[in-house]
C-alpha cells in the first residue's frame, strides 16, 4: 500500500519529471495540459516540417542538377551519360521520400486479448466514443483514426474511396454485425483535428481484433504492424499476461528491432473491491511484466521498463473526459474509490507514450530519410566534384590551346609580311632578267635573221597571188623560227629557274600551314608541264605593210650611182613633177622616173666632186635632151670618142648581164633581202614590248604561284582565327559550367549542413 501511496504522491507533482508541476486543471482540449508547443508530440511536428522543408530543397537542387547537367550533356567530355542517368534517377526518388514524408506519421497499434478495453483505451484518448467498445468480442477488424484537414468526421473502407458516416463504424466493425468486414482488413475513420490534440500532431491510432481470435497473426503483423512506432498492450488486470499476447509480441520482436511497448494493465478499477490485496497484486502484474519486456522480449532495460507498464481503467477516464467536455467535475458520478490515482496514472501514461512515440517516430522515419537525403546529395556533390574538375581542366586545356594558336597565329602573319615582301623582291629581280635576256636573245635573232629567212625553200614566183602566199608563208617561218629559236635559248633556263624559285616559294610557304595542308601546298608544284614563254611575235601582222619591188635596176644606173655617193643619211631634194626628164640613155632601160630624189650632203661641208657633174645635173634637170647633148659633147671633147665608145661597150654589156641574171632566183634573193631589212626594223621595234611581255609572263607565272600559296596561308589563318573565336567560346563555356558545378556543389553542401543541423536537432540528442 506504501508503494500505491508514493506512486499516487508522484503522480501529482512528486519527482516525476515527467508530470512535475502537473494539474488536474484542464486546457482548451480538456486533456489536462493547454495548447501549446510544448508537447513531446510537436517535436515530431517540427521534424516533420523541417525534413519536408530540407527534402523541397533537395528536389530543387535535384532538378537544377537536372537541368544543368542536360545543358552541358552535349560536351560529353564534362558530363558523363552515366552521371546524368543517375541524377535523372535521383527525381523519382526524391519525389517518393516526399510522398512519404507527406503521409508519415506516428503511428500507435493497440493490441490485446479480446475484451480487454483495447477500443476503450482508445476512446478515452481521444476524448470521444468513436471506436465500438462493450462487453466481449466487440472489434472485428482493424481501424485506423486519424486527423481530418477538412474538419469533417467519415470513414473509408480498404477497397473503396466512398466517404461513410462515422456512426457506420458501429455497424462495419462490429463482432455482432452480420455484414461485418474481415479480421485483417482496415477501416480508415478521419476524425477532425481541432477535437484531438494527438490527431492534431499526426498521431494515428490502431485499433485490433483480440489476438485471441484469429490465427491469422502474422498477416496481422506484415500488414499493420511493420511502420508502427508505438505498441500498447492492453492486458487485463483482473488476469495475468497469457502466453496468447506473449507469443504475438515474440512475432512482433522477430519482425522489428526492439519495438517500443508499453503495458496497460487496463481494469485496475476492480482492484478497489480487494483494498487488502491491491500492492500484492501490482507487484506481482509489475515483476511478470518487467521479466516479459527485458528477460523475454529483450527490448528495454529494467529502468525503462518500469516507465512503460500502467494501471489504469480506460472506462473512468473515458467517463471523466466526457464529464470534463460537459463542463463538470472529472470525478462526478458512481466512480470506485482510488479514481484520481488511476486517472493521474492515465494522464501519466498519455505524457511517457507522447515522448515514446515521439522519439520513436522521429529516429524510426526521419532518421532514415536524414540519411537517404544526405546519400543523393553526397553523391550528386560527387559528380559535381568531378564535373567541376573536369571542366577546370578542359579549361586550362583549351586556354592552353588558344595560346598556342593565337601565338602561331602572330608569328604565321608576320612571318607572312616578311616573305611577301621577299618573294615581291625576288619576283621583281626575276622579271628584270628575263626581260634582260629575252631582249637580248631577241636582239641576237634579229641579227641572224637572215639566215633564218635564207632557210625558206618555198618555190617562188613573182606572180601577185602566187607571192601572197609566198609571203604568208614566209611570216609563220619567220615566226616559227624565231620562236623555236628563242625556246631553245631561253625556255629550259628560265622553265628551270622560275620552278626553282616556286619550288622555293612553296618550301618557304609550307612551313607556315599547318600539317594537314601542307600536302596541298605540294600539289601545287610540280607542274603537269613545264612553264613555257609564249613570245607571240605575230610576224603577219607585224609586216602587212611590207610591199617587195622586184621591178629590174641597172647597178650602174645614173640614179644608182648618185644614191651611192649620196649616201644613206643625207636630206633628199625632190624634184617633182618635171617637164623635162632624163634622157633614157643616161638612164638603165628599166628605170621609168618621174620623181627623183637627189640626196644632199647632211653637212654643209661636203661638196661634190667637180663643178661639172653640178652643171651637168642641173642642166639634166633642166634641160632635158638638150642638157645630155651638151653634157655628151663637153665628154667628147675632154676624153675622146674612142675611149666613150669603149667604155658604153663595157657598160652596155655590163647592163646586158645584170638583166640576163635578173631572173626568179635572183628576185628571190633580193625579196629575201627586201623582207630581211624590212622584218628587222620591225622587229627592231617590238624587242621591248616582247621582252616586257615574257617578263609579264613570268611574273603572272610566279605571282599566281605566290598568290595560291598565300591564300593556303590565308585560309590556315582563317582557320586559326574561327578556331580560336571557337576556343574562345568553349573557354567561356567551360568557365560557366564550372562555376555552376561549383554553385552547385556548394549548394550540396548547405543541404549537407541542413540534414546534419536537422540530425542535431530531431536525432542525436534524443538517442
Amino acid at each position: 500500500m506504501a508503494a500505491y501511496v508514493n506512486r499516487t504522491i508522484s503522480l501529482m507533482g512528486g519527482d516525476d519529471p515527467g508530470i512535475r508541476g502537473s494539474s488536474l486543471a484542464v486546457g482548451p482540449m480538456g486533456d489536462g495540459r493547454s495548447v501549446s508547443d510544448s508537447s513531446p508530440l510537436q517535436i515530431f511536428v517540427r521534424a516533420k516540417k523541417k525534413i519536408n522543408d530540407i527534402f523541397v530543397e533537395i528536389e530543387d537542387y535535384v532538378r537544377d542538377t537536372v537541368t544543368y547537367m542536360q545543358s552541358v550533356q552535349q560536351d560529353r567530355s564534362i558530363v558523363k551519360g552515366d552521371d546524368a542517368v543517375q541524377v535523372e534517377g535521383y527525381i523519382a526518388k526524391v519525389r517518393a521520400i516526399r510522398d512519404v514524408l507527406t503521409r508519415d506519421h506516428m503511428k500507435v497499434a493497440f493490441f490485446g486479448r479480446t475484451s480487454n478495453g483495447k477500443s476503450s483505451v482508445i476512446n478515452a484518448m481521444l476524448r470521444e466514443k468513436i471506436l465500438p467498445s462493450g462487453i466481449g468480442h466487440t472489434t472485428n477488424c482493424f481501424l485506423q483514426v486519424e486527423g481530418s484537414d477538412s474538419g469533417e468526421s467519415y470513414l473509408v473502407t480498404e477497397d473503396s474511396t466512398e466517404k461513410q458516416n462515422v456512426k457506420s463504424v458501429g455497424q462495419l466493425a462490429h463482432a455482432l454485425c452480420k455484414e461485418k468486414l474481415g479480421e485483417s482488413q482496415l477501416v480508415h475513420i478521419y476524425w477532425p483535428k481541432d477535437k484531438c490534440l494527438l490527431l492534431r500532431d499526426d498521431v494515428v491510432f490502431v485499433d485490433s481484433p483480440g489476438i485471441d481470435v484469429s490465427p491469422n497473426l502474422d498477416e496481422w503483423i506484415d500488414r499493420h504492424c511493420l511502420d508502427a512506432d508505438v505498441f500498447v498492450l492492453v492486458a487485463n488486470a483482473e488476469s495475468t499476461l497469457m502466453l496468447t499476447e506473449k507469443n504475438f509480441f515474440h512475432k512482433v520482436s522477430t519482425r522489428l528491432s526492439k519495438p517500443n511497448i508499453f503495458i496497460l494493465n487496463n481494469r485496475w478499477d476492480a482492484s478497489a473491491s480487494e483494498p487488502e490485496f491491491l500492492d500484492q497484486v501490482r507487484a506481482q502484474h509489475m515483476e511478470r511484466a518487467v521479466d516479459f519486456l527485458v528477460k523475454e522480449l529483450k527490448v528495454c532495460t529494467q529502468k525503462e521498463a518500469n516507465q512503460r507498464i500502467f494501471f489504469v481503467s480506460a472506462k473512468e477516464a473515458l467517463h471523466a473526459r466526457l464529464q470534463e467536455q460537459k463542463g463538470q467535475p472529472a470525478h462526478t458520478g458512481a466512480l470506485a474509490e482510488g479514481f484520481p490515482n488511476r486517472y493521474f496514472e492515465f494522464q501519466d501514461f498519455e505524457r511517457k507514450f507522447e515522448e515514446c512515440i515521439s522519439k520513436s517516430a522521429v529516429r524510426t522515419k526521419f532518421e532514415q530519410h536524414s540519411q537517404r537525403g544526405k546519400l543523393i546529395v553526397s553523391e550528386i556533390r560527387q559528380i559535381m566534384d568531378r564535373t567541376y574538375d573536369q571542366a577546370q581542366q578542359l579549361k586550362t586545356q583549351k586556354a592552353v590551346a588558344k595560346k598556342e594558336i593565337h601565338d602561331k597565329l602572330n608569328f604565321t602573319e608576320q612571318q607572312l609580311l616578311l616573305l611577301t615582301q621577299e618573294m615581291k623582291d625576288k619576283i621583281r629581280q626575276m622579271v628584270e632578267d628575263v626581260e634582260q635576256r629575252v631582249s637580248k636573245a631577241l636582239n641576237e635573232e634579229i641579227r641572224r635573221l637572215s639566215v633564218l629567212v635564207d632557210e625558206f625553200n618555198l618555190p617562188f614566183h613573182p606572180e601577185q597571188l602566187v607571192l601572197n602566199v609566198y609571203k604568208k608563208e614566209l611570216h609563220l617561218h619567220v615566226e616559227n623560227g624565231l620562236g623555236s629559236n628563242l625556246r631553245a635559248r631561253l625556255s629550259t633556263a628560265l622553265a628551270m629557274n622560275i620552278e626553282n624559285n616556286q619550288r622555293e616559294m612553296t618550301e618557304r610557304m609550307s612551313g607556315l600551314l599547318p600539317a594537314e595542308k601542307k600536302q596541298v601546298s605540294l600539289n601545287i608544284l610540280p607542274r603537269r608541264e613545264p612553264f613555257e614563254i609564249l613570245y607571240r611575235l605575230n610576224c603577219d601582222n607585224l609586216c602587212a605593210d611590207f610591199h617587195e619591188d622586184l621591178e629590174f635596176r641597172f647597178s650602174w644606173g645614173l640614179t644608182s650611182i648618185i644614191s651611192r655617193f649620196a649616201g644613206k643619211k643625207a636630206n633628199s631634194l625632190a624634184l617633182t613633177n618635171c617637164s623635162q626628164r632624163i634622157p633614157r640613155d643616161l638612164m638603165s632601160p628599166s628605170e621609168n622616173v618621174d620623181v627623183m630624189h637627189i640626196k644632199l650632203p647632211s653637212n654643209n661641208t661636203e661638196d661634190w666632186s667637180s663643178v661639172a657633174a653640178r652643171m651637168a645635173m642641173a642642166s639634166i634637170g633642166s634641160q632635158g635632151t638638150m642638157g645630155g647633148l651638151l653634157v655628151a659633147g663637153f665628154m667628147l671633147k675632154t676624153v675622146g670618142w674612142r675611149l666613150i665608145l669603149v667604155t658604153g661597150a663595157i657598160y652596155a654589156c655590163i647592163y646586158l648581164y645584170e638583166r640576163l641574171t635578173w631572173t626568179n632566183k635572183a628576185k628571190e634573193r633580193e625579196f629575201k633581202r627586201q623582207y630581211v631589212s624590212h622584218a628587222t626594223k620591225k622587229l627592231r621595234l617590238i624587242v621591248d614590248l616582247t621582252s616586257a611581255n615574257c617578263s609579264h609572263q613570268v611574273q603572272q607565272e610566279l605571282s599566281s604561284t605566290f598568290a595560291r600559296l598565300c591564300h593556303l596561308v590565308d585560309e590556315a589563318t582563317n582557320d586559326m582565327d574561327s578556331e580560336i573565336k571557337t576556343l574562345e567560346k568553349e573557354v567561356k563555356q567551360l568557365e560557366e559550367a564550372a562555376n555552376s558545378a561549383k554553385v552547385m556543389r556548394n549548394k550540396a553542401n548547405y543541404i549537407t549542413k541542413e540534414l546534419e543541423m536537422f540530425d542535431d536537432a530531431f536525432l542525436k540528442l534524443r538517442n
